[in-house]
């Protein structure tokens, strides 16, 4: 009896071991798919899990459709969330996923997979102090060649496994303006991903550049439309 007690305390241990292991090393997890049902390769950057390729998500976390916006003027005096493609062309979905205003990153019904959020700044900055700081993190995020980058695309190395590509923007009413801002950024240019910070009336974006290795993170207006990239809970 006491051998078989002993047995299963046994089993017991090793069985909560592997589970913990699991849930704790960010390099367990490869994928993760959000309600939709797409699915994101993921990458471990430091003691950090991202996924590598855009959010393209239709719906909130609790199923309520995100509209989609395609008229400038429409897009540009929102103040609830909205997302578009980039230059409301379908076929750039696949590519760089969806833009959305900050107003659906910031949306309480959530964005981001469960076990997943969207980054803060001060969550990006950890990134970026560990890839070498804002001089050298930019090429190490971006991907390499002129395919969708413009040319030179600087410093591109990818090193990091970041996967990051030019999704470029929607522009949009910076705040205090009374002349609403339309249009597309041009294409290849940058690459920008909203975090979920905010300095007063102003949103928070990291991005990155095709003509230099650094990265900025800036201000913006919250109702600019830029990609989306999550991070691991």
């Amino acid at each position: 009896m006491k051998k078989f007690l002993i047995l299963l305390v046994g089993i017991s241990s090793i069985l909560g071991c592997s589970n913990n292991n699991s849930d704790s090393n960010n390099n367990s997890v490869t994928s993760v798919s959000d309600v939709d049902g797409n699915s994101y390769n993921v990458v471990t950057i430091c003691n950090q899990t991202w996924m590598k390729s855009n959010l393209n998500v239709l719906h909130y976390r609790n199923g309520d459709i995100i509209p989609q916006v395609t008229d400038d003027l429409q897009w540009a005096s929102l103040t609830t969330g909205a997302w578009c493609y980039y230059k409301n062309n379908t076929s750039n979905g696949p590519i760089y996923g969806k833009l959305y205003n900050w107003y659906a990153v910031n949306d309480p019904r959530g964005l981001a997979p469960i076990g997943w959020h969207i980054p803060t700044r001060n969550e990006v900055l950890i990134m970026i102090d560990c890839l070498g700081g804002y001089q050298l993190a930019g090429g190490k995020i971006k991907t390499t060649g002129i395919s969708q980058w413009a040319s030179p695309n600087l410093g591109a190395t990818n090193s990091s496994g970041f996967t990051g590509l030019p999704s470029n923007g929607r522009n949009s009413t910076m705040p205090g303006s009374t002349t609403p801002a339309a249009g597309f950024g041009a294409e290849g240019y940058y690459g920008n991903w909203w975090t979920s910070s905010l300095n007063g009336a102003y949103a928070t974006e990291l991005r990155a550049f095709y003509d230099y290795s650094f990265v900025n993170v800036t201000e913006t207006s919250p109702t600019s439309g830029f990609a989306v990239r999550c991070i691991k809970d």
